[in-house]
């Protein structure tokens, strides 16, 4: 049984305990060039997938720090084969993994078709999401602890990326 991540002892131990330092060359995929500009232009998707991996791991019962990078990682390379011109979905054998990374494949066919519906376009490409899951993968990196059950990389991002709030059950009775 896993601390629950707004305990105040956990927050306190995080605030506390420095992040690894991370060898911007030991990044995996460091081909995918990610400037400033493309954030910047990408920022509704990055924003939009960011909030969807965080629910996808808040959501998945006992998911860890490596079940999200694994996800992460079978992400990457299904949208670098994508790249290629081959339809290859590389999901992780991991059942934790797997679930967060098919959470995140069905929130891009939401957020294409919402965004067809908004401008009649399918306006989102194959490698925006490559360079978006590139980058939170990169993020993952910097922000794990390291530790067989952590979860810093997903607290972090329920803290950076709160899920939006539920909509209160009405109390009129009909």
């Amino acid at each position: 049984m896993h601390c629950p991540l707004d305990c105040e002892y956990l927050q306190e131990a995080r605030r506390r305990e420095p992040l690894p330092e991370v060898d911007p060359e030991a990044f995996p995929n460091k081909d995918i060039r990610l400037t400033e500009k493309f954030l910047r232009e990408h920022e509704q998707i990055l924003m939009y997938l960011s909030v969807k991996l965080t629910q996808a791991a808040l959501e998945t019962p006992d998911v860890l720090d490596s079940d999200v990078r694994e996800a992460l990682g079978g992400l990457v390379q299904t949208y670098r084969t994508l790249q290629s011109g081959l339809y290859y979905q590389s999901r992780p054998a991991n059942p934790m993994a797997a679930a967060v990374f098919d959470r995140s494949q069905a929130s891009i066919d939401e957020y294409r078709k919402m965004s067809a519906e908004e401008s009649g376009l399918q306006s989102v490409r194959d490698a925006e999401i490559l360079g978006v899951f590139a980058f939170l993968q990169r993020l993952q990196i910097q922000h794990e602890n390291g530790r067989p059950l952590g979860r810093a990389f997903i607290d972090f991002m329920r803290q950076q990326f709160p899920l939006p709030e539920a909509p209160a059950p009405s109390s009129l009775i009909l």
